[in-house]
């Protein structure tokens, strides 16, 4: 089953570059001397990347179920993902002029996910749509 609609393109390509800013970001914190900040880029950087995986994965889904439940799981992770970013400002261990940016797209990419969840629930049943 696929999501109907300009947003499928538009989200896996948005995933796809979140997780690349991921990858960057937690390269950066491998640079530094700090532990506590390795570890909590490796959280994150599991689970940024982990948002695109699912919703690549629900593009071949089985079912209506199956690629909704995909699109949560991606949901999830993208809320998880925020846990982590949260952590390293508050810790300091990043500043928050460099983490803003890609809270705000987190953010977007929560929205978008969303909406496509929603928009699949309200959709007959019967009904599949190609991208």
């Amino acid at each position: 089953m696929k999501f109907e609609g300009g947003n499928a393109q538009d989200i896996r390509q948005r995933s796809f570059a979140y997780a690349l800013r991921a990858i960057k970001l937690y390269q950066a914190l491998v640079k530094r001397k700090d532990g506590a900040g390795w570890a909590l880029g490796r959280q994150y950087l599991k689970s940024a990347t982990s948002i695109g995986a699912n919703i690549e994965e629900a593009q071949s889904g089985e079912s209506r179920a199956d690629f909704i439940h995909k699109y949560g799981i991606a949901q999830k992770e993208a809320r998880e993902s925020l846990y982590w970013l949260r952590l390293l400002a508050e810790s300091r261990i990043l500043s928050n002029e460099r983490l803003n940016s890609i809270i705000q797209e987190r953010d977007e990419l929560v929205a978008i996910i969303t909406a496509i969840i929603v928009k699949i629930k309200r959709q007959p049943e019967g009904r599949r749509s190609e991208e």
